[in-house]
This record gives structure tokens, C-alpha cells and sequence, in this order.
């Protein structure tokens, strides 16, 4: 599948859009962790490129490491089960842990993801996502940094992806509907 405009029904969200929100949140997370190292956790994935703006950008000093949890798989609609396939390498215990996550839907995989630091030892754990789709919320969770709250529309771009493709656009874009209901919603 190679992608063309003609994929996406709309932009949601320009470069330029991104951009300026994501130094607005690099200058918000920079004050408030003002005399402390930040542990940030990406979750892999979608927020890698999301993750790299935005610690360009923060002024403290900063350790990073990744996990890769799932509940989509190659769908469209989350699973509810979630997997944990690429742990930290790094220790959470007392420190202040940020993590990174490209957009909250459901809040099912963020929510035991923060359990899961927590019960590691973490000092505190805050959110930080690029995109909020709360119309999807099944679980309740705290997003300390919002970048954009978005309708229930499928996305991709900017890190974001439908089966793998997609991450390298620069916006945010709604993937026309013919492009995913073709094949199977959950996998």
C-alpha cells in the first residue's frame, strides 16, 4: 500500500498545527517539572515521532526509554486485551515518569500502563498525548498534557498508522473509510 491524498477524506491537523502545540506542551511540562529529571516513557509505536518533537524541546534534563503496548493489532477497533510486548529497560522507582502516548481512546492500555508504574515505584506518574478522542473513553484516565481533542474519526499521520502505513505524513488526516473496512476491524 503506498499512500496518496486520495486515501484521506480530510486534514484534521497541519504541520504547522502540530508544531506550535507541541512547543505550547514542551514549554508546559518544562515549568512544571522545574527542578526535577523527567523519566519519559514512550509507548511504542505511534507516539515516536510525537515523543522526539517534543523532547527537543523540553528544557530539563531527561531520561527516555520505550514500551511497546498493544490492543489494536493490524484493526481499526481495540481489542480490550492488552499486550505488553517490549518492556523498559530502566527503572521507574521514585522517579517522576511522563509518558508519551499519540492519542487516549478507549483509556484501556494507558490505564494499566500507569498501574503498572505505579506499581513499580514510580514517584508519579503524568500523561502526556497528542491527540484525545474521549468520545471512546472506557475507562477513566488522567491526561495532565492534551494536545488536541479530536472527534471519533479514524486517524493516521504524524506517527499514527493504519496496518504500519502512514506514520511518515507530517498532518494528522482522517483515512477514508474504504481503505480499512475492506479487511477485518480486529484482529
Amino acid at each position: 500500500m503506498k499512500y496518496c491524498a486520495s486515501d484521506l477524506s480530510e486534514i484534521l491537523l497541519s504541520a504547522e498545527q502540530i508544531d506550535q502545540r507541541v512547543g505550547e506542551l514542551a514549554a508546559e511540562i518544562t515549568a512544571d517539572y522545574s527542578d526535577q529529571e523527567i523519566m519519559i516513557v514512550g509507548v511504542l509505536t505511534g507516539s515516536f515521532v510525537f515523543l522526539a518533537d517534543l523532547l527537543r524541546q523540553i528544557d530539563r534534563p531527561c531520561v527516555v526509554d520505550f514500551l511497546a503496548a498493544y490492543s489494536y493489532g493490524t484493526g481499526t477497533n481495540s481489542s480490550g486485551e492488552i499486550r505488553v510486548e517490549r518492556d523498559l529497560r530502566v527503572s521507574v522507582v521514585d522517579k517522576d515518569v511522563l509518558v508519551v502516548e499519540d492519542i487516549v481512546d478507549t483509556g484501556l492500555t494507558l490505564s494499566r500502563l500507569i498501574a503498572m508504574l505505579q506499581e513499580r515505584g514510580a514517584a508519579s506518574v503524568k500523561v502526556c498525548c497528542l491527540l484525545d478522542k474521549p468520545a471512546r473513553r472506557e475507562v477513566s484516565v488522567q491526561l495532565d498534557y492534551v494536545g488536541f481533542q479530536i472527534p471519533d474519526r479514524f486517524v493516521v499521520g504524524y506517527g499514527l498508522d493504519y496496518d504500519q502505513h502512514y506514520r511518515n505524513l507530517p498532518c494528522v488526516a482522517v483515512l477514508k473509510a474504504d481503505k480499512y473496512l475492506t479487511r477485518s476491524t480486529v484482529e
